[in-house]
């Protein structure tokens, strides 16, 4: 198995594609949003160095994940940014290590961009606890924020 995980701009083929596996894991029974609203959001991740930032994880070039950095994903707690967002491994890929290559390469992207803190939403806490981010806030009994504390980029490195 030879991993890739590329921006997704490196990749416009794909666009759709991970539009749709975002709209069906996370967006599906919430109306107002389709395919084509994703399509349209992840087109503006279209250059390095800023946010929004999307990258395409991709199995011997197969495309096979996805995650995204995102200004703000709580509309409730807009000074909490920026985001790690739509984490996504289609199933047949999954328990391989690529949602952990995923959030590791978007933490060092938010890192480079001088963020201190990412956060995330999620009902996972403990996967992303072994990967080093902490709770920040229980929202629900099942749903959470956590927080990534990031140290800042070496130069050169």
């Amino acid at each position: 198995m030879r991993l890739q995980i590329d921006h997704l701009f490196d990749h416009p083929e794909h666009i759709r594609l991970v539009a749709g596996w975002i709209y069906a894991e996370f967006w599906r029974d919430q109306p107002g949003y389709s395919i084509e609203t994703f399509e349209l959001l992840l087109r503006q991740a279209n250059g390095p160095g800023r946010i929004p930032l999307s990258l395409i994880a991709l199995v011997d070039g197969e495309p096979v994940g996805t995650v995204n950095l995102i200004h703000s994903d709580s509309k409730s707690r807009p000074r909490l940014e920026p985001w790690l967002a739509a984490l996504v491994v289609v199933p047949e890929h999954r328990g391989r290590g690529i949602g952990r290559a995923l959030c590791r390469a978007l933490v060092a992207e938010a890192r480079l961009l001088g963020a201190s803190e990412l956060f995330l939403g999620t009902d996972i806490p403990a996967f992303y606890a072994s990967l080093g981010a902490e709770l920040y806030e229980q929202v629900t009994a099942t749903d959470c924020i956590m927080r990534f504390r990031l140290a800042p980029a070496v130069p050169g490195s």
